[in-house]
């Protein structure tokens, strides 16, 4: 990557490719930085437009919505990976795009991404691409154990795929999953799961941030906990391979990578995002720089802020489950009640099934007794 890179003013136009909560909280940090954004939403709801200078409400496919975005803005970034490649390579070209196309579209297809892993040499679970019934029975045969298979395009939140015990009829799993190609992965039994969020500058210079541990509800992240309840030996490995990944892919940006811990220690990578991640919310308010902050100063050609954490912190997920009804949200007053927890609101007007509709930083002295507050809360609106 070249140092050479023009710096772009802070006062430039920054235009962000989707509408969802990411690029929101992008549109909210680049507005206290005096940066102006022009958020291209696809033409899907997109919580981001109240927060930004101008807004494209087009599909990514319009040339003209294309023509229009290039021509407002200094410089680009993405808020989610699942764009058209034909759309990423015209704005690169023709105003500048980070992270890069080419990194973007390996992360965004779990075949291209895992391919990369072992190309690179990068830990990552067994596994095998299939495109038919016949290729899947192979590769069960061949692990010969539990595994999980994934479409290749377009998974997140535990979508596009089934875990398998490796002795099922491949014939009747392949006509069922309804996919033209997937990846079949071994099951891992890990001992956490846990993620790196790592921001790669114009000149080089990588930073990561201290590890989330991360636990799950219904296959979408539920809870963060920071710093994660890991050795110094782990966090210091998982913070090394997300540095890796990002050099490996000539990153500009932040983006963050997911890990399983096994119980001997090993780590394994499990997927990556080319853009903010869930898992780092909670950089919000208890870090010096906000991964949003960071996302703009690494696109804009800026120093990197620093990642220092300044308090254990727990990141509370709040799903649509927790609302009362579509429109109604839970009460907060117990969490304002509570004095140490900040709210952060998505701005989305109907709350479906476990959409994601916001998330809540519990801040502690611990990690015990934030988790612990962080528990309480969810707990008392799941009960309802």
């Amino acid at each position: 990557m070249s140092a050479s890179l023009p710096i772009h003013a802070p006062h430039c136009v920054v235009g962000v490719i989707g509408g969802g909560q990411l690029g929101r909280m992008i549109a909210l940090a680049a507005r206290r930085m005096g940066i102006r954004t022009v958020i291209w939403t696809g033409g899907l709801e997109a919580p981001a437009v109240e927060c930004a200078d101008e807004v494209i409400d087009l599909p990514f496919d319009d040339v003209l919505a294309l023509a229009d975005f290039c021509r407002r803005v200094t410089v680009a970034t993405v808020e989610f990976e699942n764009i058209p490649k034909e759309t990423l390579e015209a704005v690169a070209n023709c105003t500048g795009l980070f992270p890069s196309p080419s990194a973007i579209t390996i992360c965004q297809n779990r075949e291209r991404e895992k391919n990369f892993l072992r190309e690179n040499n990068i830990p990552h679970t067994w596994y095998a691409v299939v495109s038919s019934a016949a290729e899947l029975a192979a590769a069960m045969n061949e692990l010969h154990g539990p595994c999980v298979l994934k479409t290749a395009d377009f998974g997140y939140d535990g979508k596009g795929q089934v875990k398998l015990e490796g002795n099922e009829d491949a014939e009747k799993i392949w006509a069922a999953f309804e996919a033209p190609r997937a990846v079949l992965e071994a099951w891992v039994p890990f001992e956490k799961e846990l993620s790196v969020i790592a921001a790669r500058g114009a000149d080089g210079i990588t930073v990561t941030y201290d590890p989330a541990e991360n636990q799950h509800r219904h296959h979408i992240l539920d809870i963060s906990i920071v710093p994660a309840r890991i050795s110094p030996a782990v966090a210091l490995e998982a913070a090394a391979i997300a540095r890796r990944v990002a050099e490996a892919l000539d990153y500009q940006g932040i983006l963050g990578v997911e890990f399983f811990l096994k119980t001997d220690g090993t780590l394994l990578v499990n997927e990556i995002a080319p853009r903010p991640h869930n898992s780092g919310h909670h950089t919000l308010d208890a870090c010096v720089t906000s991964q949003f902050a960071q996302q703009l100063r690494a696109v804009i050609g800026l120093p990197l802020g620093s990642t220092r954490l300044l308090t254990p912190v727990v990141m509370l997920n709040l799903l649509g489950d927790m609302w009362e009804n579509e429109t109604t949200p839970p009460d907060w007053f117990p969490l304002f009640q509570d004095g140490e927890v900040h709210l952060h609101l998505y701005g989305k007007r109907h709350a479906r099934g476990r959409r994601k509709m916001g998330h809540a930083n519990f801040i502690g002295t611990t990690t015990a007794s934030a988790l612990a507050r962080a528990e309480a809360m969810k707990a008392m609106w799941l009960k309802r």
